[in-house]
């Protein structure tokens, strides 16, 4: 089949090298100290460490996806965004 049907930039490569680090990275978290119960957030959901970052993810592409429908600046502040989103998202979710 082979892999001529994406442009594999460099920006692609980083996106998916990151995603790829973050699931080892947390997995390791996972195995060396466990979660233990979810947590209770000011949604009122009951989240693990892997809710939130499947939640912050998705919330990363929303503010992405928003950012190129309505403005015109660079992507680095949707990056920004993303960053404080996640970090948010860890603390209170």
């Amino acid at each position: 089949m082979g892999l001529s049907w994406m442009a594999w930039t460099w920006e692609t490569a980083t996106f998916f090298g990151v995603i790829a680090l973050l699931l080892a990275g947390m997995t390791l978290w996972e195995i060396k100290q466990p979660g233990g119960a979810p947590r209770h957030g000011v949604l009122g959901l009951d989240t693990t460490r892997g809710d939130r970052l499947f939640i912050s993810l998705l919330g990363s592409a929303f503010i992405h996806l928003g950012w190129l429908a309505l403005a015109a600046g660079p992507l680095w502040w949707a990056l920004g965004l993303s960053l404080v989103y996640s970090v948010l998202v860890f603390r209170y979710v």
